[in-house]
């Protein structure tokens, strides 16, 4: 269930696919996928899908949760999330000239919390 809600994004869907098949979706694939599936599954879950990256072990796994959690990030924006795939080989967004895909705001709906933060975010002005 938690999957098919995930896989209502393509590119949560093309990352799960790539983990699945033991594709690296190098260091911003795990960083974006983390950041979003942590709303959805439980972070053993969430564990569980990137050791699947290989070289990307459950400490690192875990790691990287934790520094997502100790730094508050919210699900990046689709301009980020198209800079980050960028910066490495694995295709994040598997059809990035389709402005309905990697809008992970559109697509998904995420915990009220979520939005508040981000709320608060502008209402201070920061940027």
């Amino acid at each position: 269930m938690v999957a098919e809600e995930l896989r209502q994004e393509p590119m949560m869907a093309h990352l799960m696919d790539s983990l699945d098949a033991g594709e690296d979706i190098g260091h911003y694939g795990r960083l974006v996928f983390a950041m979003i599936a942590r709303h959805f599954m439980s972070d053993d879950e969430v564990i569980d899908h990137l050791i699947k990256n290989p070289g990307f072990d459950e400490t690192a796994a875990q790691g990287l949760l934790s520094q997502i959690d100790a730094r508050g990030y919210n699900p990046p924006k689709r301009e980020r999330i198209l800079d980050w795939m960028s910066r490495q080989e694995f295709p994040i967004c598997p059809e990035p000239h389709d402005r309905s895909q990697c809008n992970v705001y559109r697509n998904l709906a995420f915990p009220e919390e979520v939005y508040n933060k981000i709320n608060e975010f502008y209402e201070r002005g920061e940027r």
